[in-house]
């Protein structure tokens, strides 16, 4: 074994990863094989091709505002109701993080949010999907992603809390990719002796991941032909939406994005726009002042739908595109890992690259995209912070005015 994993850490320059091989246990050996085995060469040579390219032509995406859904609504309503009744729509929840900035190490999504009672970030996002299945008379099948970090603890808090009512069955969970970090010169880190460091590789890995824990498979055989994909984060978000899903098939496009109106030019929002002619997403940072202060004969911005992470993919073509490389995105952070003499070090600057792939790569992928706006006090509460902008106390405020019991 140790000659063959040689061989390959040589042919890339990674020879130091089975520096303390002699001191390792079998489980050890093994474990540490199985993650050389994993290691795409080709993303971890990006590392060194990190020069911004270009940006495409850049201009405003085709949207569905408040004001045109209005009156198309009980349409929308009906066309979406039949098909979560017929079991096309399926839900997935991104729900790999750490509550650390909510000072807590527990996965994310078991904070509780509550005041007078318990109220747990897992649990409101059920509420609200139990919602859609009293509005459509079916139960729509909910996979949520974990990761290594916390996929125990997770399976365990919902099995503790009864799956907060939602059928067990109609339940699965799968573990996210993991990808191995590097340092600047592109040499492999370490967490242990055994053991690559690996952390998620982004929000885009979500489809790959279903695919490998054959729950992809799992959702075609049952007749998915939707999958609406949302983050942990926001507890006031409308997951399987039949008014989403019914604009999106109308409207013949491969994707559909939930947007709130961005509130300001400056407001620090990832927007939905074309580029190239093709669906993206353009960070605040990227608009220049011109851009960012257009508006339209109404008045309103141009560039103006600011992104929820809430989107609804086509299944037929997630497979079609499933074996496309999506853009990997190095992210230089701080990364624990052993130094020179085997001690594990926690750095105080960023030390390292990971990569991560995103899912507005997988729209723009995809081809088209159907905006759909949504109100923000209705529909975006979103959790990053203990306080302050976007946190636990502005979340609460929020889910009081939409009468949720806190």
């Amino acid at each position: 074994m140790y000659e063959q994993l040689y061989e390959t850490l040589k042919a890339h320059g990674q020879e130091h990863v089975l520096r303390w091989w002699q001191e390792l246990s079998d489980a050890g050996r093994g474990r540490l094989a199985r993650q050389i085995a994993q290691i795409d060469w080709d993303m971890l040579g990006q590392v060194h091709a990190q020069a911004q390219t270009a940006r495409g032509e850049i201009a405003p995406i085709d949207a569905l505002s408040l004001e045109e859904i209005a009156p198309r609504r009980e349409e929308f309503f009906a066309s979406g109701r039949g098909a979560v009744r017929a079991g096309k729509v399926a839900c997935v929840l991104l729900a790999g993080g750490q509550g650390t900035r909510l000072g807590s190490d527990a996965p994310k999504g078991t904070f509780d949010i509550g005041v007078t009672r318990h109220l747990y970030i897992f649990e409101q996002l059920i509420c609200n999907l139990q919602d859609v299945v009293r509005q459509c008379g079916a139960y729509v099948p909910l996979y949520i992603m974990t990761s290594e970090a916390n996929d125990a603890a997770t399976r365990a808090f919902f099995a503790e809390h009864a799956f907060f009512g939602y059928p067990q069955e109609e339940v699965a969970f799968f573990c996210q990719e993991m990808a191995p970090a590097v340092s600047p010169e592109g040499k492999l880190l370490l967490s242990a002796k055994d053991s690559l460091a690996l952390s998620p590789n982004g929000n885009g890995g979500w489809y790959s991941s279903l695919v490998r824990a054959g729950l992809a498979k799992r959702a075609q055989a049952r007749g998915v032909e939707w999958f609406n994909v949302f983050a942990v984060d926001n507890v006031l978000q409308r997951m399987a939406d039949p008014v989403f899903v019914g604009a999106t098939i109308a409207s013949g496009r491969t994707t559909g994005a939930k947007f709130v109106r961005k509130a300001y030019p400056e407001e620090r929002v990832g927007v939905l726009c074309l580029e190239d002619g093709r669906p993206n997403v353009i960070e605040y940072y990227e608009l220049d002042e011109r851009m960012a202060n257009l508006r339209d004969g109404a008045g309103r911005l141009v560039y103006a739908c600011g992104v929820t992470l809430n989107y609804l993919f086509r299944a037929d073509v997630l497979r079609a595109i499933a074996h496309a490389r999506l853009p990997v995105h190095v992210v230089h952070k701080k990364v624990p890992c052993l130094d020179e003499n085997g001690v594990l070090v926690d750095p105080d600057t960023e030390n390292g690259c990971k990569f991560e792939t995103l899912i507005l790569d997988m729209v723009r992928c995809a081809g088209s995209c159907l905006p759909f706006e949504v109100e923000r006090e209705r529909e975006f509460a979103p959790i990053k912070n203990r306080t302050g902008k976007d946190s636990v106390e502005t979340a609460r405020a929020l889910l009081g005015q939409n009468g949720v019991k806190l």
